[in-house]
């Protein structure tokens, strides 16, 4: 991870930079982006058009941080980085982007929260090789107002509810896989009106339902519930799953294959969702509990199915 003087260096000069250049004019050959802020009235995004002729991806991701960090001509926005907290650093790492944050960020009020961040996240995945982004404070994931871990964002999860609210609720159905009393086969609990924020996907929904465990009686967990989520994506209808290091410490009496399979079926149920390869730290090449090798992608196995 960068340092933070070293990442603050590299912000100031690009500011600097587009200051220089303002009264200058673009050539033809420069990229267009949408610098996303906030408006006064913290209650919406508004974007204002960049062009720039860098190419390189990390060089760009700096200049973008340095024009998120400057504010901006018209006094109406708030420039997204210009605020009380710090960003400390940043790492980069397969289209995945991480920024993480001092403690002050975290004492922002909730719609300014999400709108922070849906400005952030909607500007820098717009940079080719970035295709993710997810938020630390002080290395700990971020958490929203449910106490939920936020995980990975791409610019799709933020939507604009009647023109001004980016922050929305909506009701799904979730079909979740558990484990039977004995540990050995799964059972199905099927869980009706689920209210979510829009800004998790339905996929990083189900690992956290799954984490924290069934409801139903007759169903048990399959899941370390001090097993962190760090990020869930979906490519080509394989869903990759990574999870920390506490998902190998396995505190119930259940197989290894109710347990991946608890997984697999669960994230299957969803429409986009056909397979499942799970990781753990971003490292799949981990033989789980000497038994399910997590380099396999993994389909649905209704075979471990059990009726109660």
């Amino acid at each position: 991870m960068k340092s933070k003087k070293a990442i603050w260096i590299g912000i100031l000069l690009s500011a600097l930079l587009c200051v220089a250049c303002a009264g200058q004019d673009r050539t033809e050959n420069g990229q267009k982006y949408d610098i996303y802020y906030v408006n006064n009235e913290e209650t919406k995004t508004l974007t204002v058009e960049y062009v720039s002729e860098t190419q390189d991806t990390e060089a760009l991701l700096r200049e973008l941080l340095g024009q998120l960090a400057q504010i901006p001509s018209q006094f109406e926005y708030e420039a997204p980085l210009a605020g009380h907290f710090t960003l400390l650093g940043y790492t980069l790492d397969n289209g995945q982007l991480t920024l993480d944050f001092d403690r002050y960020y975290r004492e922002m009020d909730v719609v300014k929260e999400v709108l922070t961040r849906a400005a952030i996240v909607r500007t820098l995945t717009q940079i080719p090789g970035i295709d993710y982004v997810s938020f630390t404070v002080q290395g700990e994931l971020l958490t929203d107002s449910s106490g939920i871990a936020v995980g990975t964002m791409s610019s799709d999860l933020f939507i604009d509810n009647a023109g001004n609210e980016i922050n929305a609720y909506e009701n799904v159905n979730l079909h979740l896989y558990f484990a039977n009393e004995d540990g050995t086969g799964l059972v199905e609990e099927n869980r009706r009106n689920v209210v979510y924020s829009s800004n998790i996907s339905l996929e990083k929904l189900v690992m956290e339902k799954l984490v924290a465990g069934p409801e139903a009686d007759g169903a048990y967990p399959t899941i370390n519930p001090q097993t962190k989520v760090i990020s869930v994506t979906v490519k080509d209808g394989t869903c990759y799953v990574n999870l920390d290091e506490a998902f190998l410490n396995q505190p119930y009496n259940v197989s290894a294959e109710v347990t991946v399979y608890s997984i697999a079926n669960s994230l299957v149920e969803l429409s986009n969702i056909n397979r499942v390869q799970i990781s753990i730290g971003g490292e799949s090449n981990i033989l789980y509990r000497e038994k399910m090798n997590l380099n396999d992608v993994y389909e649905r196995n209704l075979d471990m199915l059990v009726t109660q």
